[in-house]
C-alpha cells in the first residue's frame, strides 16, 4: 500500500479546563489544564486527537508524493497507528475513491491555499440554536443581561481609534448633502418584518436584478469575466444567490437559483409552508427577529470561479469574502429605496444550508445569509436606529 498526507491539515495544540475531581472532593477545588494536539483537515468535518506517535508518523509522510507503507514501518513507525490515521482520513491510499478520498481530491483540485480551506471547513456550523448557545447575549429591559457581559468581559473598545492628541487633528469641511445621504440615513438593518405581508414577484425580480444580476458579460484576455454593480476581485464574480422563498406573489414556495446572467430563476426544491418556515429557521440558527423575511438569500462562493485564477493564493479566499459584502451593502441601499427592509447575518447554519441545496462545502461555500422584505408596523424586537429614520424617537419622559 501506498499512502498520502491529505492535502490541507493544520495541527493545533489545543488546552482546556477541567475540574479536578479528586481536589474537589478533597474540599480543595480546582482547574486543571488538559493539552491536546488535534489535526484539521480541510475535507473533514471531524477532529482528530494525535499523539506524539500520529504526529511524527504525520510528518513522515508527504502530502504531495507516495510513500510505501512498508518504508513506514521499516522506519520505526507503529503498524496500529498507521491504520487508525489512514480510518481517520489523514492518510490517503493510492487507488481509494471513498468519499474520503474524493472530498481529499476535490479540495486538492480547487486550488485551496491550506490555511484558508482549513478555516472554511472548521468554522461552520451545524445545528446551533443562538437561543441557548448565546443566551445572555440578548437585550432586556432593566439592563441586567448588559451588565452581566460587562461585568464578564470588561469595557468595550473605544467606537474610533485616536493616533494624535486632539488638538492636532485637522478638521474636515463637512459633506455637501446629496441624493444618497436620505437614502443612507433610512438604511436601518431589519428585525421586524411582517409576516402577513408577501413580496411582489416584480419587487423580487428587481432586487435580485440589480444587486446580483450580470449588466454586462465579455472576455478579458480570453476569460470570461462579469460587469455587475459591485466590484470583484478580477471581474470574476464568484457569489452566487441561492433563495430561500417563503412569501412571493406567484411564486411557489421553495429552494430556488437565481442565474445571474439570464436573470431567471431556476426551481430546485418546492417546500409546503410548514418545511419553509423549518428551514428558515435552522438556516439563521433560529435568530428569531429574521425568521419572518419574505424571502432569504444565501450567498454561496463558486470556489473554482475565483481560485482557477488566483491559484494557492493567500489572498484568494479573503478577496471572496469582500464580494459578501459589497452584495449586501447593495442589497441594503436597493431595498431602502424600494421601501423594503433587509438584514444580514453570519450566524448561520452552513450545514443544513448545504444539504437543502445540495452543496459541497469546499466546492460552494456559504459565505452569509441576508434578507428582505416588509418592515412590521410595530417594533417587537429591538433595532438600532439612532437616527429615528425609521421608528419615532421615544417621547421625553414628563418631569416628575
Amino acid at each position: 500500500m501506498r499512502l498520502q498526507r491529505c492535502h490541507a491539515l493544520l495541527i493545533e495544540p489545543r488546552e482546556t479546563r477541567e475540574i479536578d475531581l479528586d481536589a474537589l472532593v478533597a474540599g480543595q477545588p480546582r482547574l486543571l489544564a488538559r493539552r491536546r494536539w488535534l489535526a484539521l483537515a480541510a475535507h473533514l468535518d471531524a477532529e482528530t486527537e494525535l499523539d506524539a506517535a500520529a504526529l511524527a508518523l504525520l510528518g513522515a509522510v508527504s502530502p504531495q508524493d507516495w510513500t510505501d507503507r512498508d518504508e513506514l514501518l521499516a522506519a520505526g513507525h507503529d503498524p496500529a497507528t498507521l491504520d487508525a490515521l489512514h480510518a481517520a482520513g489523514l492518510l490517503i491510499a493510492q487507488g481509494q475513491d471513498d468519499a474520503v478520498a474524493r472530498a481529499d481530491r476535490s479540495v486538492r483540485d480547487g486550488h485551496w491555499r491550506g490555511l484558508s480551506a482549513v478555516a472554511h471547513r472548521h468554522l461552520r456550523w451545524r445545528g446551533i440554536d443562538t437561543r441557548t448557545a448565546h443566551a445572555d447575549d440578548g437585550v432586556d429591559a432593566d439592563g441586567a443581561l448588559a451588565a452581566k457581559r460587562l461585568a464578564r468581559m470588561g469595557p468595550p473598545p473605544p467606537v474610533a481609534q485616536a493616533r494624535c492628541a486632539p488638538g492636532l487633528r485637522r478638521a474636515l469641511p463637512p459633506a455637501q448633502p446629496g441624493g444618497l445621504d436620505a437614502l443612507l440615513a433610512r438604511r436601518v438593518t431589519c428585525r421586524n418584518f411582517d409576516p402577513a405581508r408577501p413580496l411582489p414577484l416584480a419587487t423580487l425580480a428587481s432586487m435580485l436584478s440589480r444587486v446580483y444580476g450580470a449588466r454586462a458579460h465579455s472576455e478579458v484576455s480570453g476569460v470570461p469575466v462579469l460587469k455587475k454593480n459591485v466590484p470583484s476581485a478580477g471581474g470574476l464574480h464568484p457569489v452566487e444567490a441561492y433563495l430561500l422563498v417563503r412569501r412571493v406573489e406567484g411564486l411557489a414556495p421553495g429552494l430556488y437559483h437565481y442565474h445571474a446572467v439570464d436573470h431567471a430563476l431556476e426551481p430546485l426544491r418546492e417546500l409546503d409552508v410548514a418545511d419553509s418556515a423549518a428551514l428558515a429557521e435552522r438556516f439563521v440558527a433560529h435568530q428569531a427577529w429574521f425568521i419572518e423575511a419574505p424571502v432569504q438569500v444565501v450567498l454561496v462562493a463558486r470556489f473554482a470561479r475565483t481560485f482557477w485564477k488566483y491559484r494557492n493564493h493567500a489572498k484568494a479566499w479573503r478577496a471572496i469574502n469582500l464580494d459578501a459584502g459589497h452584495l449586501s451593502q447593495l442589497q441594503y441601499l436597493v431595498a431602502t429605496e424600494l421601501g423594503l427592509a433587509a438584514f444580514i447575518t453570519a450566524a448561520i447554519n452552513e450545514g443544513e444550508i448545504e444539504d437543502a441545496f445540495g452543496l459541497d462545502p469546499m466546492a460552494e461555500g456559504v459565505l452569509a445569509v441576508t434578507g428582505f422584505g416588509h418592515r412590521a408596523g410595530a417594533m417587537d424586537q429591538l433595532e438600532f436606529d439612532p437616527l429615528a429614520s425609521v421608528w419615532p424617537a421615544p417621547s421625553p419622559a414628563a418631569p416628575a
